[in-house]
C-alpha cells in the first residue's frame, strides 16, 4: 500500500492534492505536513514511497527538506510543488535530485502520471538496492583466521590503487572473492567488473572474447562485436584461470597492458581502453614459464602484487563461521529456517581433509542440511558427509 506525504503550508492545496490521490487509487495512504520541519520528522518516523514538497514554506523551506531527504533517504522520490514564479528554483531542485516538479494549480493528468512514474521508480530503486546487498553478501569474505586477516589487510592496501594483482591458490579457495573485494573497494567500484574464465573458453575463441571482432573476421562473425576489454572500460577485468590462456592470446593481453589499447580480431584499428586487470590461477606460473606454456614478460606485468589464498586446511579456524554463514544462506535459498550444527559436528568437520576447499565445505553443509535433523549432529556428519 503506497504511502504518500504532502508537505505544503497552504491547507487548501493539501486538501486538493489529498482528494485527487485518494480518488485515483483508494489504496494510497496520504499524509499531510504543514511545513518542512514537520515533513522531515514524519519522513524520519515512517517509510514513505513518495513526497510532494512545496518550495516556499515557513520554518524549513522545500529546498532544505529536499536536501535532507536526499542525504538520508535518497531512495524516496520527491516531487516539488512550485508557483509560476518559482520555475527557476524548481529547475534547481531537479538538479539537486528532485524527481519532478508540479506547477500550481496542478494539472490532473500530469499529476497522476508523475505519481505512477515516481512510485514505479521507488520500487525499482528498492529492488536494485536489495539486489546489490545480495550480491555484496554473496562475495563477503567469511572468517577471522590469521591467514584471512592477512589477505584482508593486503586488500585494504592494494584496492585503492590501480596496481595489477595476481591471485593464486587452489581451486575452491575463494580467489574470486578476493578479486571482487579489490574491485568493490577501488575507485572503479561504480564501473563494471567483467569476469572471463579463460579455462572455459576454447583457445580458438579466446581472442575474440577478450578483444572483440569485426564482421567477416571469421566464418561466424556476422556482425561487429565488442570484447571484454571494451566492456570493462573504466572498470576492472578479472581474468580467472589465466594459466590456461593460449600463448597467442597472452601476447595480445601483454600488448593491451603495455599500451592500454587493443585491436579487434580482423581489424588493424587501435581502440584505447582504461582497464585494471586482475588475474587468478591455481597453477604454478613459474613452472609454466619454465615449461614454455606461459610468457615470463606477461607474468611480470600481471604480478605487480601477489596475493596467495590459502586452502581451507590452512584456515580451519574459519570453519565455524563458514558453516553458520552457509546455513543462513542455504536456508534463505530454500525458504526454510536456518539449521545449526552442534559442537561435535563442527569438530568432526574440522578433522576432515578439505581438498576441495570452501566450495567442498559448502556442498557438504548443503547435503547435511537436506539429509540431517533439525540440528546437525556428529552422527549426521558421520552418516552423510561421505569424507
Amino acid at each position: 500500500m503506497p504511502k504518500i506525504l504532502i508537505v505544503e503550508d497552504e491547507a487548501a492545496i493539501r486538501r486538493v492534492l489529498s482528494k485527487i490521490l485518494k480518488e485515483e487509487d483508494a489504496s494510497y495512504e496520504v499524509f499531510e505536513a504543514e511545513d518542512g520541519r514537520q515533513g522531515l520528522e514524519m519522513v524520519q518516523s515512517q517509510v514513505f514511497d513518495l513526497v510532494f514538497c512545496d518550495i516556499k514554506m515557513p520554518v524549513m523551506d522545500g529546498m532544505e527538506l529536499l536536501g535532507a531527504i536526499q542525504e538520508q533517504y535518497a531512495e524516496i522520490p520527491v516531487v516539488m510543488i512550485s508557483g509560476h514564479g518559482d520555475i527557476e528554483v524548481a529547475v534547481q531542485a531537479m538538479r539537486l535530485g528532485a524527481f519532478d516538479y508540479i506547477s500550481k494549480p496542478p494539472d490532473l493528468n500530469r499529476l497522476l502520471n508523475t505519481v505512477r512514474l515516481a512510485l514505479d521508480r521507488k520500487q525499482l530503486v528498492v529492488a536494485n538496492n536489495r539486489l546489490a546487498k545480495k550480491v555484496a553478501r554473496k562475495y563477503t569474505m567469511i572468517g577471522a583466521s590469521q591467514a584471512l586477516e592477512q589477505i584482508k589487510s593486503m586488500i585494504d592496501k592494494v584496492a585503492p590503487t590501480d596496481a595489477r594483482v595476481l591471485i593464486t591458490g587452489p581451486n575452491g579457495s575463494g580467489k574470486e572473492l578476493v578479486a571482487h573485494a579489490l574491485h568493490s573497494q577501488s575507485a572503479r567500484a561504480k564501473a563494471p567488473m567483467i569476469e572471463v574464465n579463460c579455462a572455459a573458453i576454447p583457445s580458438e575463441l579466446i581472442e575474440s572474447e577478450l578483444f572483440g571482432h569485426v564482421k567477416g573476421a571469421f566464418t561466424s562473425a556476422v556482425k561487429d562485436k565488442a570484447g571484454r576489454f571494451e566492456s570493462a572500460n573504466g572498470g576492472t577485468l578479472f581474468l580467472d584461470e589465466i594459466g590456461d590462456m593460449s600463448l597467442s592470446a597472452q601476447a595480445k593481453v601483454l600488448r593491451a597492458l603495455q599500451e592500454q589499447k587493443i585491436q579487434r580480431v580482423g581489424s588493424d584499428k587501435d581502440i584505447k581502453v582504461d582497464v585494471r586487470v586482475l588475474a587468478a590461477t591455481n597453477k604454478d606460473l613459474l613452472l609454466e614459464i619454465k615449461e614454455g606454456r606461459f610468457r615470463e614478460d606477461l607474468y611480470h606485468r600481471l604480478a605487480v602484487i601477489l596475493i596467495d589464498v590459502p586452502g581451507l586446511n590452512e584456515r580451519k579456524d574459519d570453519i565455524d563461521e563458514l558453516v553458520a554463514y552457509f546455513c543462513e544462506q542455504i536456508g534463505a535459498e530454500q525458504g526454510a529456517p536456518a539449521k545449526s550444527f552442534d559442537k561435535k559436528a563442527l569438530a568432526m568437520l574440522k578433522s576432515f581433509d578439505w581438498t576441495g576447499n570452501i566450495r567442498e565445505l559448502r556442498n557438504v553443509v548443503e547435503r547435511l542440511i537436506i539429509l540431517g535433523g533439525p540440528q546437525i549432529t556428529e552422527q549426521d556428519v558421520r552418516q552423510f558427509a561421505q569424507k
